[in-house]
């Protein structure tokens, strides 16, 4: 067998998989045909939007605060903006990003179907959706997700926001430290409470192990998580990624709330 021929087999290979793949892909659309993530209308393929659907999600596009993600009414005409809520109250993080809205109701209910009724095949298409923070996972070196306390991750069986973080650690080519941060305080529902509640319910909740501190040091983290409203939870858990020695943390999330909730 002569080079030639040796070097033909993993073009021959690639395309094997990809025939195999494509066969598959045809006969899960027999017996499941795909239908819409929000009203499972029939579209076209897997993992997508109906077109109705898809115009009813608010995506977040500039001109948004630089710091807090958040956007901004009207297009003053400037880049490199902060809010005012951002100047008044400076994140503990450096940046956040978010794909969407909170206050779109499409938005909220796939939030809600992931973390809360064991969707956990929807963390594959919204992790695709979270791309829209490429500018802080270009610059990113490891993705590091938000903790589920032990007693709320028994109740859950799944952290929702670790299933995104695989899902943009494949997409990304960021590495990503599952365990590193934990969440060693079992707060109490968020839901309800004012800023300062809030602020001070997580106050010392996370920490990052021991043995994962080199993992974190002189690095750039971004942080993931589902849903970001006041910033309480992304101000904690970054406080305890500096104390460990990152350089920044930045912080990407599924959709964040406009409004504080």
């Amino acid at each position: 067998m002569n080079a030639g021929t040796k070097s033909l087999f993993p073009i021959a290979r690639e395309k094997g998989v990809a025939a195999v793949r494509r066969l598959h892909g045809l006969a899960l659309d027999l017996i499941f045909p795909p239908g819409c993530l929000s009203c499972r209308k029939a579209i076209a393929e897997h993992g997508a939007l109906c077109p109705a659907c898809w115009s009813e999600i608010a995506f977040i596009e500039r001109p948004y605060c630089e710091r807090l993600g958040t956007p901004f009414d009207q297009d003053l005409g400037a880049t490199g903006l902060i809010s005012l809520e951002a100047a008044a109250n400076p994140p503990v993080f450096h940046r956040a990003r978010a794909a969407a809205r909170y206050d779109s109701d499409k938005a909220r209910a796939l939030v809600h179907r992931l973390k809360y009724s064991d969707r956990l095949e929807l963390a594959e298409p919204l992790g695709r959706w979270m791309r829209a923070g490429a500018e802080v996972l270009s610059e990113a070196d490891v993705l590091i997700p938000t903790p589920l306390h032990r007693l709320r991750l028994i109740t859950r069986r799944f952290n929702q926001s670790a299933a995104l973080a695989a899902v943009i650690a494949r997409e990304s080519s960021v590495p990503a430290e599952m365990m590193a941060l934990e969440r060693v305080k079992a707060t109490a529902p968020q839901v309800g409470l004012t800023r300062n509640q809030r602020a001070s319910n997580l106050q010392g909740a996370f920490r990052v192990r021991e043995e994962m501190a080199v993992k974190i040091a002189g690095k750039n983290v971004v942080l993931i998580d589902d849903v970001l409203t006041t910033g309480a939870t992304a101000n904690a858990a970054a406080r305890a990624l500096l104390r460990a020695g990152a350089e920044r943390v930045d912080v990407l999330v599924l959709a964040r709330a406009v409004t504080a909730a």
